[in-house]
């Protein structure tokens, strides 16, 4: 079937139909609308009665446009839905049965898992080719809040296994998922400005991790994307 413009249907495309069709050209700016939408409404959504439902609602559409992103990119499909359809059915068992701690750690550690393949994939459409694409830039910015999340769901796991990981300047056992996202954030852009710290010997490990992925992250892909945008503006 041949592929027309706007301009030569004999109709006008509706609206829904127009965003249809810039969710397939750059699904990676859709995620990064929905990551940094998340973010903004997490200081409501704890504060609220059912937060925690409206924070697994939104995880769970933010998961939907992961698998959407991922078809644009190396990484299989098949396998983010393999990973992401027991993640977000965790999930969402892990907010009825909350006093589990077996259901909480696998359900926060499933979505981590489910975030990290998204972060792979992203980076492996941006290092696909020679060029820079508008939704490649957007990428960027997609990879990074994926890669925030996946850390500060894995953060979560190990606060639920091992309970007093981390602290913070309210006295109480259990961190939020905003506060850890906060220190997750801290740790992947190297700024070291968080008022939440790993104290747990597993919690310092995984932060470890997150501070080395932030520094690889801003060498290896920033860098990259730079030097390809320089080289096509001087062809």
């Amino acid at each position: 079937m041949e592929t027309k413009l706007w301009d030569d249907l004999r109709e006008p495309p509706t609206r829904a139909q127009r965003w249809a069709a810039v969710l397939r050209k750059q699904p990676s700016a859709f995620l990064l609308a929905v990551q940094l939408l998340v973010i903004v409404l997490l200081p409501w959504l704890e504060g609220i009665k059912y937060g925690r439902v409206a924070l697994t609602v939104l995880s769970l559409c933010a998961l939907t446009i992961a698998v959407f992103t991922v078809r644009s990119t190396p990484a299989l499909t098949w396998l983010s839905v393999l990973i992401g359809l027991p993640a977000g059915v965790l999930e969402i068992w892990s907010v009825i049965a909350d006093d589990n701690t077996v259901i909480v750690a696998l359900a926060h550690t499933s979505l981590s898992l489910f975030y990290f393949y998204t972060a792979y994939g992203l980076v492996s459409y941006m290092f696909e080719d020679s060029w820079v694409t508008k939704d490649e830039l957007f990428a960027v910015g997609a990879a990074f809040t994926v890669l925030l999340f996946a850390f500060a769901y894995l953060f979560l796991a190990v606060q639920a296994m091992w309970p007093g990981s981390f602290v913070g300047h309210v006295d109480r056992p259990d961190r939020t998922f905003l506060e850890l996202l906060y220190l997750s954030g801290a740790n992947l852009t190297s700024v070291g400005l968080s008022d939440v710290l790993p104290v747990g010997p597993q919690a310092r490990a995984v932060a470890i991790i997150e501070q080395l992925a932030g520094v690889m992250y801003v060498a290896m892909v920033i860098s990259r994307l730079v030097a390809l945008t320089v080289m096509r503006n001087k062809a």
